[in-house]
């Protein structure tokens, strides 16, 4: 097996000859496909929300609608915008009335391989993680109780005719619910793909895809920083929750996924972000505290910030300024293609 083939057969891709350069279809429900870059695996459709096209669009339209807020000023696009990869751009996202939260708004590109949502992997599923932000006090509502956001938010939707006709349409019905409605945002999310890379297209036998520097930039990665023994597999993350001391030097730190497990050891721990994309959705770490890939990196170069539950790989690196700039550029080779093409509607159902 060739170093390649081995790079390929421990990170779960699928080597395809250089000219398929297309993208693959992932099989839906009633014979109905979505493309997917080169480098991903077909999208995973839950058994009780099957893909459709109508579906998906119904799903962009709520996605971009700010009358899912009490105050109609904020939709789920305000904190994951398109043209910002799919982020704010903003170490701590704003929500409801300007107020500000206290976690960075991650990318939704390839939510549809993740697990649990949210940093703290407190939503099980991208249809439970969309009911979350609506009942938020600080995101979209004003209500006090989740029951009466979401309840008042299905109500200003009834009211609106181009709606009700959209989900009878999908759904078969008018009298629909909000698990309806965030099974229609989860169906559009999965279609949000990032693939089709330089890395990809390396990985499937051009030799020219990625630069000299990156080529050296993916030794060290692989290599020397082990940066796979989190970012792993084609989407670059293996899902864990771990942590790397970011925050954990501040007097009253965020304690991340323990407020969801209550277990010791998960102080501090954050969920491992896909690394595709991640030249377009800085800042970066769960608070948005390193605002380049250059501090990222420096900051594993030292060894994270020490603290009792700092994961045990996090070691100094001792990289060279060399290794550090090549590793940059090799992180760059992981954009791709596959969600340029999504933009806002130009009108919404009245």
């Amino acid at each position: 097996m060739n170093r390649r083939s081995l790079l390929a057969a421990c990170l779960g891709v699928a080597l395809v000859p250089a000219a398929a350069y297309s993208w693959v279809s992932s099989a839906a429900a009633d014979d109905e496909t979505i493309e997917v870059p080169l480098g991903l695996p077909p999208v995973f459709w839950p058994d009780d929300n099957p893909y459709t096209a109508e579906k998906a669009e119904l799903g962009k339209l709520l996605f971009f609608d700010k009358r899912l807020s009490s105050d109609n000023s904020v939709a789920c696009a305000s904190c994951h915008d398109p043209s910002k990869a799919f982020g704010d751009g903003a170490a701590n996202s704003r929500g409801i009335g300007g107020q500000r939260g206290g976690r960075s708004a991650p990318t939704v590109i390839n939510r549809a391989y993740s697990t649990l949502q949210f940093w703290d992997g407190r939503a099980p599923t991208l249809e439970e993680q969309a009911k979350g932000p609506i009942a938020n006090p600080i995101e979209m509502t004003i209500d006090k109780a989740t029951d009466l956001a979401h309840s008042n938010v299905i109500k200003r939707l009834k009211g609106v005719p181009g709606y009700v006709a959209r989900f009878k349409k999908v759904f078969g019905t008018e009298d629909f619910t909000l698990d309806q409605a965030t099974q229609a945002i989860a169906t559009f999310e999965r279609t949000v793909l990032s693939g089709n890379s330089p890395w990809d297209r390396y990985q499937a036998g051009d030799n020219k895809a990625m630069t000299p520097a990156q080529v050296r930039g993916m030794d060290v990665f692989f290599k020397k920083a082990a940066c796979d023994s989190c970012h792993l597999g084609f989407n670059f993350t293996d899902g864990s929750y771990e942590n790397v001391g970011i925050g954990m030097d501040r007097a009253q730190p965020d304690l991340g996924r323990y407020l969801v497990s209550h277990k010791e050891e998960d102080k501090g721990a954050f969920k491992t972000p896909t690394l595709r994309e991640v030249e377009h959705t800085a800042p970066y770490m769960h608070d948005g505290s390193l605002k380049t890939l250059e501090e990222v990196v420096e900051h594993y170069d030292k060894g994270g910030i020490k603290n009792p539950q700092l994961n045990q790989r996090i070691k100094p690196l001792h990289l060279s300024a060399g290794e550090k700039k090549d590793l940059v550029e090799f992180l760059k080779a992981l954009s791709g293609q596959g969600w340029q093409q999504v933009t806002p509607p130009r009108e919404f159902p009245r």
